[in-house]
């Protein structure tokens, strides 16, 4: 590993657990995307980008004390992660019915643009539960500060279902914690105005979706990471692995590409690698 590499950190707590194998038919109706309200899952669910139903995950995490200055970065799938701050305080982004952590978040961030990144059942026993997409057609504004993790929320549009545009169906998510700002960019349609880049402000972290279809296309998406210029940088959102390798082809052009053996990696501001890197984290 050179030493501008990211030191990743095996968690421990990770307990491998055998997930049934699906049949045809749940991966055919999986696969679809139906109008609401009975959407389904994106994705199939043999594609790298959604790991809950098989993941390592089968037991709840232990809660492991971080240093001042860490955070720990958790892909648990599709565009689901596990923050955990150093009061231990967990956040799932675009928490959803179909991929969840294995343990309980404190705070759950969501987007509207598929049910596969919202739910209208949060598990009651989550403290804050935030809905990044607009009501009676006002924004959501979010800004949240709970122990030693603050998270606020930077409007965006997403395309509707009839193919025209709702206005502010997504938001990026900033979590900032350790000193560090971590932006989530959920289901990113569009590129981001200057002053969306102004209010979303300086960035540590960012999970970037790198389907290109779905979401924005690749290069549009490689035009946000340039105007972001987050250090590292963290695939999410892909169905297959032709899809990822297409998106890490491209950023190769650009940025250093590291490929971590394990779902999990530790963050600080010193870890931060001196030149931006994009760093995938295993779905499987």
């Amino acid at each position: 590993m050179s030493g501008t590499s990211l030191k990743i950190v095996v968690m421990t707590a990770w307990i491998l657990a055998a997930a049934a194998p699906a049949s045809a038919q749940t991966l055919a109706q999986s696969l679809a995307q139906a109008a609401p309200p009975a959407a389904k899952p994106e994705m199939m669910e043999s594609c790298p980008g959604l790991v809950a139903d098989r993941s390592p995950f089968g037991a709840a995490l232990r809660r492991v004390a971080l240093n001042a200055d860490q955070v720990r970065i958790s892909y648990i799938g599709h565009s689901t992660f596990l923050l955990e701050s150093p009061q231990l305080v967990r956040v799932a982004t675009d928490y959803n019915d179909y991929v969840k952590p294995p343990v309980l978040p404190d705070i759950a961030t969501m987007n509207h643009a598929h049910s596969t990144h919202y739910t209208d059942r949060p598990d009651p026993g989550i403290k804050y539960v935030l809905r990044g997409w607009a009501k009676d057609e006002k924004p959501a504004r979010i800004d949240v500060q709970f122990k030693d993790v603050r998270v606020r929320n930077v409007p965006t549009n997403i395309r509707s279902w009839g193919g025209g545009t709702e206005r502010h169906g997504n938001s990026i998510f900033i979590f900032e914690m350790a000193n560090l700002c971590i932006a989530h960019l959920g289901h990113l349609h569009h590129t981001l105005t200057q002053a969306q880049l102004n209010e979303i402000g300086r960035v540590d972290v960012v999970m970037v979706p790198v389907d290109g279809t779905l979401t924005l296309d690749m290069e549009g998406m490689v035009e946000v990471l340039r105007s972001l210029k987050a250090p590292l940088m963290i695939p999410m959102h892909y169905y297959s692995a032709y899809t990822l390798d297409r998106f890490l082809a491209r950023v190769r052009q650009d940025w250093n590409v590291e490929i971590a053996e394990v779902p999990s990696v530790l963050v600080s501001k010193t870890s931060l690698p001196s030149k931006p890197k994009v760093l995938v984290l295993p779905g499987r």
